[in-house]
């Protein structure tokens, strides 16, 4: 199996932290040269700087904010400069809560973060990737895909939307050697984790820790996951070992069978 990321760009979104920090750091050991992508300059410097270079590579970081989608695309359109190979879409999600108690200005938040700005740092890679007749998209959702987490009420509704526009793509540019796969992590001990921890803990008047010990134990491995174990899978999903996986999502939950 060929797991080497040699000669590959990778542009990874919301690479300082959690799910993606880690993806960038594993394709850069990998062979890839990493372009980092996200909105605080001192964190993606420090991040810049963990990546291997032992391939030879020279990374670098683009520093932009998810918010604002038409931003990112003069950003990209100014700094970025092909081949781009592989793109992981990865961004923090919004603010935990009911549904029915959310503000419509959430939901606006929410696409732009996490669907617009998708839509247009996708339509600048997928420029490059056309030309060189291969590519990977790899886009860092939720399983609450599969089935929806309690208290994630605007999360769970546009994590759905991004699901279905990625599989739509993935219709769209298979053609072009391009392929566009999902991942839906499962509880992932993150920063976003530990922020939904202590909210839900604050509600219900129990600790952070047994918020996490009931998490884990609605899994079959009985525990939540490691980001190096998400990113595991994106870096097998960019390899050329995935040539012919192309519109699925793959659940990395560590056998989730409860809320």
């Amino acid at each position: 199996m060929n797991m080497s990321l040699e000669g590959k760009r990778a542009l990874v979104c919301g690479s300082t932290d959690g799910i993606g920090k880690s993806s960038a750091i594993l394709m850069a050991k990998r062979g890839a040269e990493i372009i980092l992508m996200a909105r605080n300059q001192e964190k993606l410097l420090n991040t810049q700087n963990e990546l291997s270079t032992d391939a030879g590579q020279t990374h670098s970081h683009i520093c932009a904010n998810f918010n604002e989608p038409d931003s990112i695309s003069i950003k990209l359109k100014s700094q970025l400069d092909g081949p781009i190979h592989i793109l992981v879409n990865n961004s923090g999600g919004p603010k935990g809560g009911e549904l029915i108690k959310a503000d419509l200005n959430e939901f606006r938040v929410g696409f732009e973060r996490l669907l617009i700005s998708n839509q247009a740092i996708t339509q600048s890679a997928v420029s490059y990737m056309k030309e060189l007749n291969y590519g990977r998209v790899i886009n860092i959702i939720s399983i609450s895909v599969n089935q929806v987490i309690p208290g994630l009420g605007v999360s769970n509704t546009i994590r759905g939307a991004v699901a279905q526009w990625a599989k739509t793509l993935a219709l769209e540019l298979g053609e072009f050697g391009i392929t566009v796969n999902n991942i839906l992590p499962g509880y992932t001990a993150t920063n976003r984790l530990n922020e939904l921890a202590d909210s839900i803990a604050k509600e219900t008047g129990s600790t952070p820790d047994e918020i996490f010990d009931s998490w884990g134990k609605n899994t079959a491995l009985k525990r939540v996951g490691r980001p190096e174990e998400i990113a595991s899978a994106v870096a097998f999903l960019a390899s050329d070992s995935a040539s012919y996986i192309n519109g699925i999502n793959l659940s990395v939950d560590g056998g989730r069978f409860g809320a």
